[in-house]
């Protein structure tokens, strides 16, 4: 036998050493000998420090069977700790995990259980073997770092021993804390489902440590808190998130109130800027000493953000902090225009926050105006639109020559994006990923750029010069499209989520508040845009649908008095002459039939009007459209030869007549008398069978019951 030559000077002697203890490991007779060589091995080299070859080498004179051996062994060697062939098992298992192939292999998988009990529950004895726990960190490290071994890891219950060997701070704790970060970073809702006490508590003792840590670790916990808050809304309502939020709330205080470099402020930031999207102003201005100012400093300082990363002439801005920014500032005009009793800002609080958060938004305006084609996918400009749309749907008096200006721009930003989500809809779905992902665009698809400015369009359709602006670049007919859209979405029967179908109901009802600006504003353009047609056909479709299932009364005062009004104007459509006309019309009289009955009080007795309870709890919102649909139906009326029989034989003229009969005067207002007055006036005049009705049902009485001098004076002379 040729003897093995000895190492030269280059050659690295720990490399030598390994390859004859590797030769002493491949000869071996049993598992004595085999133990002996493992022992030799691990004294020359930690297993992270083994190259690939050495660790294949190992692992084809081993493999699974002898570690398994190892680590369930019971027996235990004279003179050794009892612990100590489980250590060796641990040690070989985490030489061979840095192999994906193998740290996702079924017998590794199958020791994740050994590798979580190893890092919670050491007893006292093999606590003294630090290397046990490092080595146990490492197989949970590969099992990560290989394709679907997150997916495993989650599953396998290593985050609810990740938490109980941080809440301990047992040995590697800090290693549980990375670990837990990237498992959920990647599967937040399944890890808080699998683990939901153990992530509760693991919650409450960060929100602890941040407030009271005072050095640099206290950033750190800001750049990692966000991945530990739960996918569910539930700090405001439970006992420990309330202790949570009290804790994160003083702790960014703390942070916030010094002079900071931008690595340090910006993660308190982004934390502070996720809770306000998540909870609002709610986890801030709640009672007690502070909360005020603190809610001030975080809205100054994102708008001083703001400013300073868009007003520069050459921005090297990090776009995921100024964003986080926008967030706080979008909570700024939320609570400084909060009309509610619960409304903790004083006076001189709010206007100092509105000053800030104009030039915040004056800020933005300048970014946009330099903004190009080819800059229009990014989701920076996105946000960008999103926050000017809160701020113009609340003040639209502030910097109103440099919206006008900007307002061009805007309208062509809307219009792409909402082409490129019609064609990204368009592509199958099997055609690739982005394609997918564009095909589930539903109503919160991150190019829909429109919805974010329609509350804003409704403020701007209702001045002259914004209007002119809006009808010259073809918002109507671009709107309409939308509506259709939005339409589709929201009656879409397959499973789109409630949060999808709400937007879509939203935005339909700010197109129609649009729409009703311009048909009362611009009623000749009514009739000159072709797109007017279209939108009344669509509205013909829509409401009837919406009302077989009741509910929505909100979208379907807007529907019903939108169709309403622009039957006035196109009465002598074809539209208006078939059947889907008809069936509007049906539709538009149950809406606004079925609003009010007779109830008797129950003090007095006397029968009074009031709301029906589906009306009742949305009339805030939809009376002003209650009384200007009856008004224009009521025109409609001579307009339509064939809509006073619909009226007759729905019912509704008997409805009105007997509700008025049977309730005091003196509960019914004076405006609703005057739309009712005019309702029957109109009636009586268009038809013979209606002013039969009438008569037979004391209109004439009626009429001088509630002083309708108009209806008076109609009957009058019929009779």
């Amino acid at each position: 036998m040729t003897e093995r030559p000895e190492p030269s000077a280059d050659e690295n002697p720990m490399n030598f050493a390994l390859e004859k203890c590797l030769e002493i490991l491949q000869t071996a007779n049993g598992d004595s000998e085999q133990f002996a060589a493992l022992l030799m091995i691990t004294k020359c080299s930690k297993g992270a420090e083994l190259d690939e070859g050495i660790r294949c080498k190992i692992f084809d004179a081993v493999g699974f069977s002898f570690p398994n051996r190892l680590l369930f062994s019971k027996l235990s060697l004279d003179g050794c700790p009892e612990y100590l062939l489980r250590s060796l098992g641990l040690t070989l298992l985490a030489c061979f995990c840095r192999d994906p192939s193998l740290a996702t292999h079924p017998e590794f998988l199958n020791k994740i259980p050994v590798f979580n009990a190893t890092v919670s529950t050491l007893s006292q004895e093999e606590k003294k073997a630090s290397c046990m726990v490092e080595d146990a960190y490492q197989c949970l490290t590969g099992i990560l770092a290989a394709p679907g071994g997150i997916k495993h890891l989650v599953s396998g219950g290593t985050i609810s021993s990740l938490c109980q060997a941080y809440l301990n701070h047992s040995l590697g704790w800090e290693n549980a804390l990375g670990i837990l970060t990237t498992l959920l970073s990647s599967m937040p809702d399944k890890s808080w489902k699998i683990s939901e006490k153990e992530l509760q508590l693991l919650l409450v003792k960060l929100s602890e440590e941040f407030n009271k840590e005072e050095g640099s670790r206290k950033f750190h916990l800001a750049e990692i808190l966000p991945v530990f808050l739960p996918p569910s809304p539930v700090l405001t309502v439970t006992s420990w998130g309330k202790d949570c939020l009290k804790h994160l709330r003083m702790g960014l205080f703390k942070v916030l109130r010094n002079k900071l470099a931008a690595s340090q402020r910006d993660p308190a930031l982004k934390l502070g800027a996720l809770l306000s999207h998540v909870y609002g102003s709610s986890w801030i201005l709640t009672e007690g000493k502070g909360k005020r100012k603190f809610f001030c400093l975080l809205v100054n300082l994102a708008c001083v953000e703001v400013r300073m990363a868009l007003e520069d002439p050459n921005p090297i801005p990090t776009w995921q902090a100024v964003s986080a920014c926008y967030s706080l500032v979008e909570m700024g005009i939320h609570e400084c225009v909060e009309e509610k009793a619960r409304h903790m800002l004083k006076e001189d609080q709010k206007l100092q926050l509105l000053q800030v958060v104009q030039e915040a938004c004056g800020a933005v305006m300048y970014y946009l105006q330099q903004v190009g084609l080819e800059k229009h996918e990014d989701p920076f400009v996105l946000a960008s639109v999103r926050l000017l749309g809160v701020w113009l749907a609340e003040e639209t008096y502030c910097l109103k020559e440099e919206v006008i200006q900007l307002l061009p721009f805007l309208i062509l930003y809307m219009r792409t994006l909402f082409h490129r989500g019609v064609t990204c809809r368009a592509q199958p779905k099997e055609v690739s990923r982005v394609a997918l992902l564009c095909s589930n665009w539903g109503a919160v698809w991150p190019g829909d750029a429109i919805r974010f400015l329609l509350p804003a369009m409704c403020h701007l359709s209702a001045e002259e010069a914004p209007r002119r602006i809006l009808i010259s670049k073809g918002v109507p007919a671009l709107l309409c499209d939308y509506y259709g859209q939005q339409w589709e979405v929201f009656s879409n029967k397959d499973d789109l989520s409630a949060e999808e179908k709400s937007v879509a109901e939203l935005s339909m009802q700010s197109c129609c508040g649009v729409f009703l600006n311009l048909v009362v504003t611009e009623p000749t353009l009514v009739g000159q845009e072709s797109c007017f047609v279209t939108l009344l056909k669509l509205l013909m479709q829509s409401l009837p649908a919406l009302l077989v299932n009741g509910g929505h009364m909100t979208l379907a005062a807007n529907l019903s008095t939108l169709g309403l009004m622009m039957s006035r104007l196109l009465a002598d459509t074809p539209a208006l002459q078939d059947d889907a006309s008809r069936n509007f019309f049906k539709a538009a009289i149950q809406f606004l039939n079925c609003s009010h009955v007779s109830s008797k009080d129950s003090d007095t007795g006397k029968p009074h009007i009031k709301l029906c309870e589906e009306y009742s709890a949305a009339w805030g919102d939809i009376s002003e459209l209650w009384f200007l649909g009856v008004q224009a139906f009521s025109a409609c009326l001579p307009l339509l030869p064939w809509l006073s029989q619909l009226v007759l034989e729905s019912g509704w003229l008997d409805s009105v007549l007997a509700l008025l009969g049977q309730v005091s005067p003196e509960s019914v207002d004076l405006e609703m008398v005057k739309v009712l007055q005019g309702l029957i006036t109109e009636l009586a005049q268009s038809n013979v069978s209606c002013r039969e009705l009438v008569l037979q049902k004391e209109g004439l009485e009626l009429a001088n019951l509630y002083d309708m001098a108009a209806l008076k004076q109609c009957l009058s002379k019929i009779m």
